[in-house]
This record gives structure tokens, sequence and C-alpha cells, in this order.
């Protein structure tokens, strides 16, 4: 953020008690010397996250059938994707359509104006209110179900004289470890464990082993999380606007690679705001602080049809263009304005009149 204390410009000037804050619509190269600023657009940063398994088949993957009567066994690496979250954070970029100029003159008090980085309007006299902090693509660590099946092996396997004859003996060793874990549970093993606890530890260590074992059939997985961001400026309303597109297999894909199904937005304008009298008169503008009265939007992500997200947002575009009236800013009182980063709407005003002598 940057502040702009504009009471250190003005210390060589007097002040008046009925002095206002001159703010002109901004034109480049006419207005005046002052601080310009703009209004914000609501911006719609979206963040879907997403796993990948990738599945690696096993050593005996081929041997699955004959030896195990294990079906659908894969026999190369294959991937899968699914979408597990969608979330909606809207956010303020600056309007260039609506720039104005708070001007540096005499007889003004408007000491300290906070600015987002690309120059909106974030308070007036107080602090700054704080950013949406917004999330950014991302990997996290892969957890891979994979266990060193060789610790499981025996001697007689390892000397095996062929694939087949390896699988052949880890498929027996498997059903020894089944029929041991069988022998366990009715009470009937040779060696019975003294206690509870030594039959829990038998028995997850036998698990282990022919979970371990398996794997040289069925392989194992490798699963990642990926975060994907997509940021969209609605310009109005709009319906099933193409954002992406996911697939299952390849994850997100261009919008206009078919092989994924489409990711679209919608907004809806929800006519929040009550209509603005006809006879409403007009105020004097160019001594005014402009600010936004911001609508509502109804906004809804739907992936393959499906609706996976839906939020009400406060945005700009759907709203009007307010005054504030520059008496507020004067000798005599002393004003805190706090002003909305995502849609520019006030969000509290603080106002202290002088101590009457």
């Amino acid at each position: 953020m940057k502040k702009l204390l504009i009471s250190a410009l003005m210390v060589a000037f007097s002040l008046s008690a009925g002095a206002q804050t001159k703010v002109t619509q901004y034109r480049p190269g006419i207005t005046e010397d002052g601080i310009t600023y703009f209004l914000p657009k609501t911006c719609l940063h979206l963040t879907v996250t997403a796993n990948r398994v990738t599945h690696y088949p096993g050593d005996y993957c081929k041997y699955a059938e004959r030896y195990l009567r294990l079906s659908n066994v894969t026999m190369a690496p294959y991937e899968t994707w699914e979408i597990t979250d969608v979330s909606l954070t809207p956010y303020g970029a600056a309007d260039s359509r609506q720039a104005y100029s708070i001007k540096l003159k005499s007889k003004t008090s408007a000491p300290l104006v906070g600015l987002s980085p690309d120059g909106c309007l974030l308070s007036i006299n107080a602090d700054v209110p704080s950013l949406p902090r917004l999330s950014k693509a991302s990997v996290a660590e892969p957890v891979s179900t994979k266990m060193s099946a060789s610790d499981f092996l025996s001697e007689e396997i390892l000397l095996a004289g062929s694939t087949s004859k390896m699988a052949e003996l880890v498929c027996d060793e498997i059903f020894d470890i089944r029929e041991n874990r069988a022998l366990l549970a009715k009470g009937q093993a040779d060696f019975m464990p003294k206690d509870g606890e030594q039959l829990r530890l038998m028995l997850a260590n036998l698990d282990k082993q022919e979970k371990g074992l398996m794997q040289l059939f069925k392989g194992y997985t490798v699963e990642e999380k990926h975060t994907f961001v997509f940021d969209y400026i609605p310009n109005g309303e709009v319906a099933n606007a193409l954002l992406f597109r996911f697939s299952k297999h390849l994850g997100v894909v261009d919008a206009d690679d078919l092989a994924g199904a489409p990711v679209t937005i919608s907004v809806k304008d929800m006519k929040s705001l009550p209509p603005v009298p006809a006879d409403a008169k007009k105020k004097k503008e160019e001594d005014d602080v402009r600010y936004i009265v911001p609508g509502k939007a109804d906004v809804k992500v739907n992936y393959d049809n499906k609706e996976v997200s839906h939020m009400i947002v406060p945005m700009s575009q759907f709203g009007r263009v307010e005054c504030l009236g520059g008496d507020l800013f004067n000798k005599q009182t002393s004003t805190r304005v706090y002003l909305s980063p995502e849609n520019g709407g006030i969000m509290k005003i603080e106002i202290k009149e002088p101590e009457k002598k």
C-alpha cells in the first residue's frame, strides 16, 4: 500500500472552516496537480483443487489372472483426475473508466489517502483495510502407496529361475499369510500370542506383508493435490461463460480442447439496488469524493453441467457511483472513511466533531 500524506504538502497554506476537498473527474494532461485515484471493478478469483492419482502396474501384473484370479489388472500406467473443491474469492482491480483526482489546493484538510498498489481508493484519514489473500497455483507433495515388496521375499523366491516362477512362489506366500491369519483369528495357530496386544501386532504384520506382496500383482498409486487458479472479470451479466475444460484423464485442458468437460461461470444481476428517484436533485459533484454503492450478483460455477460453487457477491459493476459530501473534510470535522477493496463501497465512516470551547 502507498499512503499519501497530503497535509505535509500543505503546511504553507491556511485552512478555513468552510473549505472542502476538491475532487474532479480525471482527464490525462488536463487535470491539475493532485492525487489521482480509481474506483474498483469487482473481479473473481477462482481456485480449483484437484487430485491426480497415477497408477503404476506391478512387476507380475500379467500373472495376476493366472495365479490370483484377479481381473481388470492394468498392464500400463494411467492417470485419473478428480475436482475436489472450487472456491470463489472477490477482489478489486482499478477501473480505468472511473478515475478521479483529489486536487492539492489551499483550504482543504484531507490529510491521508490510502491507495491500493494499482491506485484504488481504500481509505481517507485512516489505515487502509487489508486486501484479500489470493491463492496461487501449486502442487502438494505427492503421497505414494508403494511398499518395498523385496523386504517380504524369501530366499527361494529370489533364487527362482524365471519371472513366472517368482510370481508363482509369491502367490504361494500370499496364500500362506492368509491361512496363518485365519488360524490366529480362530485361536488355532501353533504359536498363539499371550495377550490381545500381541495378537493385534501379529495380525497387523501379516496384513502389511500381504499388502506388499499384492502390489507385485496389482501395482501401486501416487496421489498429488493440484491447485489451479483462474481470474475472471465480469463486464455484465453472463450465462455459462466457458472458463476452461477438465478431463478425468488429463486434468485441466484448454477451453477449445474437447477432451475435457466444460467448466463455466454464470453471473446474474440480482437488481438489489432501489432505483434513483426521478426528482432527485443532483449534487455538485466536483466537490465530492466518489465511492460505489455495490449491487449484488449471483455467481455460479458449473462443471459438466453440475453446480460446483455458488456465491452471492457484492459487485461494483451492478452498483452505482455516489458522492461523499465534501463537508466531511474540513477543519471543523475529523472524518475517517474505510472503503471496500473488492467493490469500492463504504465499510465504515467515523466522524469526530470538534470539541466546543
